[in-house]
């Protein structure tokens, strides 16, 4: 499992931050690597590839892994999109119905392991 870059702390209030509405790059940009840190060591593997461009990116859950070129179960989404499903601010289903993930692949469905983060109130 690759190493934390962002401190539980550093990361936590990087979320926090975003949900309090800071839109700075560097902290949406914390926010976003630190959910998908999260995100790879809540499911470990290398069978689906979420990325959140341009922050990051990490692979996760169990199964057939791939070595070169686009895995068969990708993940993309936006930044913010990422961070709402992270911290349960929307869920799976109606972000998916409404055209903002973009998922392929039979493993490609994170419903299951979502929120990351449920929000704070």
């Amino acid at each position: 499992m690759p190493r934390r870059r962002i401190s539980a702390e550093d990361g936590r209030a990087a979320v926090r931050a975003w949900e309090s509405g800071d839109s700075d790059r560097r902290t949406v940009a914390a926010a976003v690597r630190y959910c998908l840190e999260e995100l790879a060591e809540l499911a470990p593997g290398n069978s689906v590839e979420v990325r959140v461009p341009p922050f990051g990116v990490t692979q996760c859950i169990e199964g057939p892994n791939h070595s070169r070129g686009t895995p068969p179960n990708v993940v993309e989404l936006a930044p913010q999109d990422w961070l709402e499903l992270a911290t349960g601010a929307t869920g799976w289903a109606s972000a998916s119905a409404a055209g903002r993930i973009s998922a392929s692949g039979t493993r490609a469905d994170l419903s299951a392991l979502l929120p990351l983060l449920p929000r704070r109130r």
